[in-house]
């Protein structure tokens, strides 16, 4: 089978390839998971993720520089921050909920460990539906735009 050298590889340019850049490593998602459950230092996010001290602090340094969280000194001496999701970071929530929602379906959880409540007191069931038409997206779609058939 004859190997392609990386002159003939093109990426495909979209928001998906774009947004892994930012979210898409181990434990970053996750991260985002503990800041919205309102855990906001270093600590409880290592104990609650599982992620080593010098990855977490790589992670949320990246999330940092991409405005996805904000930090907050609380301790002057010695220096200890606190973190904060950002507006672009809080609608990340909207993306992990249908996460869950799929991984308690498909890995075939009988009693998911976790329920997210709406603001109107029910569990959240996440739909992702189009904004003009109000059907669920997964109705019929197609990407459109450079690249998007099929060759």
């Amino acid at each position: 089978m004859p190997r392609t050298s990386n002159k003939d590889v093109h990426p495909r340019e979209c928001s998906v390839a774009d947004t892994l850049q930012i979210v898409g490593e181990r434990w970053t998602l996750l991260v985002i998971r503990e800041l919205l459950y309102g855990v906001r230092r270093f600590d409880g996010i290592a104990r609650n993720t599982g992620a080593s001290r010098d990855i977490l602090a790589a992670r949320l340094r990246k999330l940092e520089a991409a405005g996805i969280i904000r930090r907050e000194l609380y301790n002057a001496h010695p220096a200890r921050y606190e973190y904060h999701l950002t507006e672009p970071g809080r609608e990340l929530s909207d993306v992990l909920s249908t996460l869950m929602k799929w991984g308690d379906r498909h890995l075939h959880r009988e009693d998911p460990p976790v329920r997210w409540i709406h603001v109107c007191g029910e569990v959240l069931d996440p739909v992702v539906v189009c904004a003009h038409c109000g059907e669920p997206a997964r109705a019929g779609g197609h990407p459109t735009g450079r690249g998007a058939l099929l060759d």
